[in-house]
């Protein structure tokens, strides 16, 4: 097997990148360095710059490299800016997944490993949340990846095309501090980025329903997120056509932003610190933690790492890129 990464020169694409060199599959990356890095692609790793809505290049690039299967983590993913710019969003998103597809099918390619995200759920109520709990995002970025599914379920059915879609929970830490998250986006990222300028980190709201008040999350290591990708490859690799997997990717456990917040602080030796409780967020829901039970049962895959590991290795990368 052959694969191309789209966004494989991302945050988490090249960790899913390395872990697929590693287990020895052949990678070509597929990027359009708008928030990758080139210098996150291994050397001997070959690397096209374009975007996913060139259709000509996408051909081109599965022909000239013998591709047998497709990862697609490329895409926009910032809620916030979804709400902004949703135009935009559903283009490089859903049409940038159709154009993809139709490269697939017009070169006979016939896996994909989709890269989603648990805000297709929205806010769900539930204690803990299986691939059945009802969808209902509440962002265009979550329809966006919604959508996504759906397009290739529908292709699957009607191609051949066997998939798996990955719904991602709270990705943090890093393989290597050259790897990690450079943006402030996520909590643990936010937080650093207030302890670096010297203020307090802000928690969000702390009258939720939940033990502490405080919002409650299911985080994961990224180097957990690359290696679920690859046994999803490896799957697809035997599976019969039409095969269509959907799976959470998450720990099955929940830690507060409270918990996670003191536990930084703890960390980066800051612990003298006081976090500041400033209001809500809107859409926030107050729990959302997935059941890893059937991409265990579906690939033999389960979490390794835990929550120290993922603080420690994101404030190393941290302190690489912000130096």
């Amino acid at each position: 097997m052959s694969w191309l990464v789209t966004g494989g020169a991302g945050y988490i694409g090249a960790h899913v990148v390395r872990a697929m060199t590693e287990g020895g599959e052949r990678v070509v990356v597929y990027d359009d360095l708008s928030t990758g890095s080139a210098d996150r692609v291994p050397a001997d790793v070959p690397l096209v710059v374009g975007s996913v809505l060139d259709a000509a290049l996408l051909e081109q690039t599965i022909r000239d490299h013998a591709v047998t299967g497709v990862v697609h983590i490329a895409g926009k993913k910032q809620v916030g800016e979804s709400v902004e710019r949703p135009l935009h969003y559903y283009r490089e998103n859903v049409t940038g997944l159709q154009t993809l597809l139709e490269a697939m099918t017009a070169t006979g390619v016939t896996r994909i490993v989709f890269s989603s995200s648990a805000a297709v759920y929205g806010m769900p109520d539930v204690d803990v949340v299986t691939e059945d709990t009802p969808c209902v995002p509440m962002s265009p970025y979550g329809e966006t990846k919604l959508a996504g599914e759906w397009l290739i379920g529908a292709a699957a059915r009607a191609h051949g095309i066997r998939a798996a879609s990955l719904r991602y929970f709270n990705v943090a830490g890093a393989s290597a501090p050259e790897l990690a998250d450079s943006g402030a986006f996520n909590l643990i990222p936010m937080v650093f980025e207030r302890l670096e300028a010297g203020e307090a980190p802000r928690i969000f709201g702390d009258d939720y329903a939940t033990p502490d008040g405080t919002c409650v999350r299911d985080y994961i290591h990224v180097q957990d997120i690359a290696s679920a990708h690859l046994a999803a490859a490896r799957r697809l690799s035997e599976a019969p056509e039409g095969t269509a997997l959907t799976l959470n990717i998450g720990r099955g456990e929940g830690s507060s932003v409270r918990q996670m917040v003191d536990r930084i602080l703890k960390v980066t030796e800051n612990e003298h610190m006081t976090p500041e409780v400033t209001a809500r967020r809107p859409g926030d829901p107050a729990r959302v933690v997935a059941s890893a039970d059937r991409i265990r049962e579906e690939l033999g895959w389960v979490a390794r790492h835990d929550l120290d590991e993922m603080i420690e290795s994101a404030w190393q990368g941290w302190r690489h890129h912000h130096a």
